[in-house]
């Protein structure tokens, strides 16, 4: 029995998590008014044990009517005040700690995914997936010609070409300082290449000025495809090598991993492609 009433106890003590502070209100009210009924209850029994005992000192009619009229209304307002202030708090933790999962998952430059979410969406994706490595073509070129603000304001533009060509088909991050990533789900054959492709056009067709003057803009990338469970590192390693690849040829271009075993490079370039790290690329 004391099980059953401690469980019922802490149920009806439970806020839980609010979506709003009407919320807040209406579950205040909600409890304030089981417990102004509980009291009352608890008022009239106590006044029945009184009499029984012999101890109360005043009719039971004119008690009963003084607990109607006091307790119910006493009750319910203090316990809407306390609900109210606890449930406040608990509603604001939540906002705030909603907030800063989302700060600690989006890039503040690009207003896109951070490489953390990127890979958390990616371990929950299951199935033939496509993933596509972009990277602004002679960046570092921009940020010392034109400042760091122009390349600032560059990565905003090309985070916002990519949103606005892809829209919520497929995940989209910022993975580093001039890099961004792509994840699409169940592409056909060459979809993802189509996809790489157009927004390799886009970019290029992006009209970027600084200081009144016409500034090219372009971007390279690499596409790799596989099943989500082989692991990310094996695809993002096709992909990068496929993105240096595009960069070695050229630039403003995309090159599906596949072609790497097709390519012309000559053994030295291969190597090369294929040890040097992402870090090591940025002035491409």
């Amino acid at each position: 029995m004391f099980d059953l009433v401690h469980v019922w106890v802490i149920r009806q003590l439970t806020l839980g998590e609010f979506s709003s502070r009407r919320a807040v209100v209406s579950k205040a009210a909600f409890m304030a008014a089981k417990i102004a009924i509980f009291a009352y209850l608890l008022n009239i029994v106590g006044h029945l044990i009184l009499v029984a005992l012999g101890l109360l000192p005043y009719p039971l009619g004119a008690a009963l009517v003084v607990a109607t009229m006091l307790t119910p209304p006493v009750s319910f307002v203090v316990a809407m005040i306390a609900y109210s202030v606890v449930g406040l708090a608990v509603y604001d933790l939540g906002m705030s700690r909603q907030r800063f999962e989302m700060l600690s998952r989006t890039d503040m430059l690009s207003g896109l995914m951070n490489r953390r979410a990127f890979l958390d969406t990616f371990e929950r994706t299951r199935g033939d997936v496509a993933l596509i490595l972009l990277d602004i073509d002679r960046f570092k070129s921009i940020n010392d010609t034109l400042g760091h603000k122009a390349g600032d304001d560059v990565i905003v533009r090309v985070a916002q070409c990519l949103t606005d060509l892809l829209g919520e088909g497929a995940t989209v991050a910022r993975i580093g300082g001039e890099e961004f990533a792509v994840l699409l789900v169940g592409p056909r054959n060459d979809e993802a290449l189509e996809v790489a492709k157009s927004i390799c056009r886009s970019v290029e067709a992006m009209g970027f000025e600084v200081a009144g003057l016409p500034v090219s803009v372009t971007i390279s990338g690499g596409v790799s495809a596989g099943v989500s469970e082989l692991g990310f590192s094996e695809l993002f390693s096709a992909a990068d090598r496929a993105l240096y690849l595009a960069k070695a040829s050229g630039r403003n271009r995309i090159v599906h991993a596949r072609e790497l075993a097709e390519t012309a490079l000559d053994p030295s370039q291969r190597a090369e492609m294929q040890l040097e790290p992402v870090a090591q690329r940025k002035t491409a």
